[in-house]
């Protein structure tokens, strides 16, 4: 099964860091060598990396707590929404909201206002208000619904973040750390893993590796939650009525 999944990862070029003038020295334990003046990552670090990640994740899981998937990077952000939906955990691919978690009834409160758009947009109260008026609601409503709709199941703070390369997605990293949260991130060569708590070494950047590296998290999500029955309702994917009202406001818009 090792070797199977060893395979899979040089496949999908998990394995290639990034030019060697752009190395973070502390990244020297997970570093096999170099090549083409290109850092070659240690794949058996990815894979040890990897099979910690997926331990924790499956116990979290299991015990009912929330592991938030985050990456906004455009190689990140359409994979980090569909696992982190297929395991019924939250998410955030667009935009890290600063105070996300260290200012969460905030964002709760921005959650209500989502809600309350989507409420009149789904009425006749609609047509009370002016074209303009329908116009410029529709504007805030996709720009929160943009933001805010992967957290609409963090109804609580999560035990764990899952991040696709910290050394973006450092406000998130920073807010985690303060409030105690756990840290699983995939890595690069030009990252710094001692702000993380399970790093996993491998190519950030490239599409394929990032989505088989999601994958094998998810699944130890699901299969955590598995084990626990009362947990067997909140699998699968995360429901979303809202995606005609998106198109509806792209059309009024102009967008």
């Amino acid at each position: 099964m090792a070797n199977e999944i060893v395979q899979k990862l040089i496949e999908a070029g998990a394995h290639f860091g990034h030019r060697v003038s752009r190395w973070n020295p502390k990244m020297e334990p997970y570093i096999y060598g170099r090549k083409n003046l290109i850092h070659i990552i240690d794949i058996r670090e990815t894979l040890r990396g990897m099979l910690r990640a997926k331990k924790y994740l499956n116990q979290v899981a299991n015990g009912g707590s929330l592991v938030l998937f985050v990456g906004t990077k455009r190689q990140a952000s359409e994979v980090i929404q569909r696992e982190a939906s297929r395991c019924g955990m939250p998410f955030v691919s667009e935009r890290w909201l600063g105070g996300a978690l260290t200012n969460f009834r905030t964002v709760r409160d921005r959650m209500a206002r989502l809600e309350e758009l989507e409420a009149i947009m789904n009425s006749e109260k609609i047509n009370e208000y002016s074209k303009k008026m329908q116009s410029s609601l529709n504007r805030e409503y996709r720009k929160i619904y943009r933001n805010l709709n992967g957290l609409r199941t963090l109804n609580r703070l999560p035990e764990c973040l899952v991040i696709v390369d910290p050394k973006k997605e450092k406000n998130a990293v920073r807010e985690a750390k303060s409030l105690g949260i756990t840290t699983v991130a995939l890595i690069d060569t030009d990252c710094d893993p001692t702000q993380i708590d399970l790093p996993i070494p491998g190519n950030d950047d490239g599409i394929r590796s990032i989505d088989l590296i999601m994958k094998q998290l998810a699944d130890a999500v699901l299969a955590g939650k598995a084990e626990n029955p009362e947990l067997l309702k909140t699998m699968g994917n995360v429901p979303d009525p809202t995606s005609e009202m998106v198109a509806k406001a792209e059309d009024m818009t102009g967008a």
